[in-house]
C-alpha cells in the first residue's frame, strides 16, 4: 500500500517573495489588489485581498455605503480597529492598518484567519454531523472556552470589556487556533472619550436592545445589566456571555430564545434561567461542571464570579480533574474523582501486589 503524503499548500501562489519592490511604491490603500467578497455583517463588509507590498493576503473590512456617513458607526468602527490592535494577545486577530481608501473611506486590515465560527460548530454538532461530532467533544470545547476566556481576562487587566461575545464572535482555526473577534462595542474602561457627555449618550445607545432601525449587540447572549440598560459595567458582564456559551456547549440548546428581543429581553430579566442537566439529561452533564456554569448566570452581578480569571481557573479545575470551587462534593464523589485521577497508580500497585502474590505461591 502507498502512502499518500499530506498535500501542502503554498502560500506564495499569488506573488513572488523575490519580487524587487518599486522605487515608487504604493502606500495605503493603492498596495492592496483587487478585493473579493468574504463575509457580510449589518455593518461591515469584509474582503480578501494580496498586500502587495508584502505578497501575503489579508482581509479588509470597511463600513456599508449607507452607514459611512453615521458618527456612531464611524466611532465604533474606529474603536473596534484600536481596540484589537492594542490588545496583543494570541487570541486576537492581528490588525496590519488602518487608513482610507482613494474615496475618503475607512477600511482597516489584518490577519486572515482561516477556520470556522463557535457558531457553525455548534450547529453541527446540533444536527450530528459525524465528523464534526467526532473532533468536537466536550472536553474539546471546553479547551476552546478556557482559550476565550484567556483572551478575555488579558482584555480585562488592561481595561477592555468586549460586551458582545457570542459563539459567532469565536474563530476556531484549522491548528487549534481560538481568535475573539468584533469588538466594535468594546467598553474601555476610564478611557477619557467615555467620560465626555457625548459620549455618554451614545453609551447609552449601546445598551439599548433595538435602536431606530438597528440591533446591537446579540438578544440572546445579553447580560441583565446590559439588558436594563445600565452604564455601569465591568468584567462581570462578560462572565454571563461567557456563561451562556457554556450552557451551549453543554447542552447544545439556546439558553432562552423568543418571537422578539423584547420576549428574549423578559427572559433573561424576569424568568428563571434552566439548569443544563434539566434541559439535556441525556448528555449526562457533571454537577460540578453545571454549577460552574450556572455561578457564572447568576441575574445578579454580584452573585456571579467576580471575574473571568476565577471563571477560568474553575474550568481549569475540572479539565485536570481537580476539585472546583463552586460546588460541595459528596464522600462519594471524592473517592470516585480520587480513583479516576490515581487510576493508573491504583492499577500499577494491585500489579505489583498481584506479581508479588504469585511469586510467593510458585516459591512454595
Amino acid at each position: 500500500m502507498i502512502r499518500k503524503e499530506p498535500k501542502i499548500s503554498n502560500i506564495f501562489e499569488t506573488g513572488d517573495t523575490d519580487t524587487l519592490l518599486p522605487r515608487s511604491w504604493k502606500s495605503g490603500s493603492l498596495k492592496y489588489d483587487e478585493l473579493k467578497p468574504l463575509s457580510e455583517g449589518g455593518t461591515a463588509k469584509l474582503y480578501s485581498t494580496l498586500d502587495l507590498n508584502l505578497q501575503r493576503n489579508v482581509a479588509y473590512k470597511t463600513l456599508h455605503e449607507d452607514l459611512r456617513d453615521s458618527e456612531i458607526e464611524t466611532k465604533r468602527f474606529l474603536r473596534e480597529a484600536r481596540v484589537t490592535a492594542n490588545i496583543q494577545h494570541p487570541g486576537t486577530v492581528p490588525l496590519y492598518e488602518l487608513g482610507r481608501d482613494r474615496e475618503g473611506q475607512l477600511f482597516f486590515t489584518m490577519k486572515k484567519v482561516d477556520g470556522r465560527d463557535l457558531k457553525e460548530i455548534l450547529f453541527d454538532l446540533r444536527q450530528e454531523v459525524p465528523e464534526v461530532v467526532e473532533k468536537f467533544p466536550l472536553p474539546r470545547l471546553l479547551d476552546i472556552l478556557i482559550q476565550v476566556c484567556q483572551t478575555i481576562a488579558y482584555a480585562h487587566d488592561i481595561g477592555v470589556i468586549h460586551r458582545d461575545l457570542k459563539p459567532a464572535n469565536i474563530i476556531v482555526g484549522k491548528f487549534g487556533e481560538v481568535y475573539v473577534l468584533d469588538w466594535g462595542l468594546a467598553k474601555v474602561l476610564n478611557a477619557p472619550t467615555l467620560q465626555k457627555s457625548e459620549a455618554i449618550k451614545n453609551e447609552k445607545v449601546d445598551t439599548t436592545l433595538t435602536p431606530v432601525g438597528r440591533h446591537y449587540g446579540t438578544p440572546m447572549y445579553m447580560p441583565p445589566e446590559i439588558a436594563r440598560g445600565e452604564a455601569d459595567l465591568d468584567g462581570r458582564t462578560d462572565v454571563f456571555s461567557l456563561g451562556i456559551i457554556l450552557f451551549e456547549m453543554l447542552t447544545l440548546q439556546f439558553l432562552v430564545e423568543g418571537e422578539d428581543p423584547y420576549e428574549i429581553k423578559k427572559k433573561i430579566l424576569d424568568q428563571p434561567l434552566p439548569l443544563p442537566r434539566e434541559v439535556a439529561p441525556h448528555r449526562n452533564i457533571p454537577r460540578d461542571l453545571q454549577a460552574i456554569c450556572m455561578k457564572a448566570l447568576k441575574r445578579n452581578k454580584y452573585d456571579r464570579y467576580p471575574s473571568t480569571t476565577t471563571f477560568l481557573e474553575d474550568l481549569q479545575h475540572y479539565r485536570h480533574q481537580e476539585e472546583v470551587s463552586v460546588y460541595w462534593y459528596s464522600g462519594w464523589e471524592r473517592l470516585t474523582r480520587w480513583k479516576s485521577r490515581h487510576a493508573y497508580l491504583i492499577f500499577s500497585v494491585a500489579s505489583a501486589l498481584l506479581g508479588a502474590g504469585l511469586h510467593a505461591l510458585f516459591s512454595q
